[in-house]
């Protein structure tokens, strides 16, 4: 075979092994136990429910802020930016590490449960700007909703429910917009947040924020529903919140104490480029995730709190590897991936032309090469029959 037909081959062969390599990248397989929490109502907040504002740390004002609510922090003591015009005013109660506010935490602490204990309907998502979305639960790493972005909520009546949870952080931009249409009530969109959560400058929020750490709001931003934070602060300035009336009494999902694994496939991975994957799990309280059996793919590492594979790929190949999700009540459920990371086309610019050209040009040597010594053989040939004449 030719030196130009073998080099022709190995191209045809090193693109169908991406090809294959993409197609691999699509398939795992998992199994655990059947375990699930279902959404049947609304996350039940108890008497965290008419605390427009409730923090662990402190609560902090900047600003004309008007709260349509109680305030409350516990188990630390601290609100400031609170007397009044021109600064903050709160219609209803204060309640400064008293019990009431102890009490409004420890319900909050049992809704944040419920409400990561779900199962989502939906799952990885990042972007939320210009989606509608029906009643269901969303889940996903870090969430977004990007500056002038929209959101539309799209209920079907007065008893559609939607929950939001952020594995990370929950970020809104500013002059954003979430509507809600169809009959529903922001009474039942909340926001489960796995670390802290910030609306941006006039911002126009809709929901129940519960967030694991901390709160903050930009000057401006109004929120119809409540900021609720568990472990930090909540921060305001200039800020509008309302707590909305006429709310049903929030109802417990249906649980069952083992975790059960919702997420999909992985997708296929390249060499060299930025990948991430979701690993997402069911069960209350929420779990969390270990490499089990096998090992990630060199480059990638897994985050144990969020489910999140993320890295660059160092080298190509398909590694197959188990992470088991527990929650340290009932049954660990394990599931098992394949992650193909495939070597990228080089492009003939750059620096990314050189191994390429360099291949070229010894082949163009070799060749030449060859060439001139089959002439050289032939004009030898033809010599020595002219020699034998």
């Amino acid at each position: 075979m030719s030196t130009k037909n073998q080099f022709h081959r190995n191209r045809v062969l090193v693109s169908v092994g991406i090809v294959l390599a993409v197609g691999l990248g699509t398939f795992a397989s998992s199994a655990g136990a059947e375990a699930a929490s279902v959404l049947t109502g609304p996350i039940d907040l108890g008497t965290s429910a008419t605390y427009g504002v409730l923090a662990a740390s402190a609560i902090t004002n900047t600003g004309p802020t008007v709260v349509n609510g109680d305030l409350g922090v516990s188990p630390q003591s601290s609100i400031t930016g609170f007397t009044g015009a021109p600064n903050g005013s709160n219609v209803g109660a204060t309640h400064d590490n008293d019990p009431a506010a102890s009490l409004a935490q420890s319900d909050l602490t049992t809704a944040f449960n419920a409400a990561a204990g779900l199962t989502p309907t939906s799952s990885g998502l990042s972007e939320l700007s210009g989606m509608s979305l029906v009643p269901g639960v969303y889940s996903g790493g870090a969430l977004a909703l990007s500056n002038n972005g929209s959101l539309t909520l799209a209920g079907t009546s007065a008893d559609s429910v939607w929950v939001f949870q952020a594995a990370s952080s929950l970020t809104i931009g500013s002059a954003t917009h979430i509507i809600v249409t169809g009959g529903a009530s922001v009474c039942n969109v909340f926001w489960e947040v796995g670390s802290s959560a910030s609306i941006g400058t006039s911002a126009q929020f809709v929901g129940t924020v519960l967030a694991a750490q901390s709160v903050s709001a930009a000057t401006g931003a109004t929120i119809s529903g409540r900021l609720l934070a568990r472990a930090a602060a909540v921060t305001l300035q200039s800020n509008t919140i309302t707590v909305p009336s006429g709310c049903q009494t929030g109802s417990a999902p249906v649980t069952t104490d083992s975790p059960a694994v919702t997420s999909g496939s992985p997708t296929a991975a390249t060499v060299g480029s930025p990948f991430s994957f979701q690993v997402t799990a069911s069960g209350t309280p929420a779990p969390t995730f270990a490499v089990s059996a096998g090992t990630l793919p060199a480059g990638l590492t897994l985050n144990g709190s969020s489910g999140l594979v993320s890295g660059t790929p160092l080298s190509s190949g398909r590694t197959t590897f188990s992470i088991t999700a527990a929650n340290g009540v009932g049954t660990n459920v394990t599931a098992t991936y394949t992650i193909v990371a495939a070597v990228p086309v080089l492009a003939l610019t750059g620096q990314d032309a050189l191994p390429t050209a360099l291949l070229a040009g010894g082949l163009l040597f070799v060749g030449t090469v060859l060439l001139l010594l089959r002439r050289r053989r032939r004009e030898f040939g033809a010599h020595r029959i002219e020699s034998n004449g």
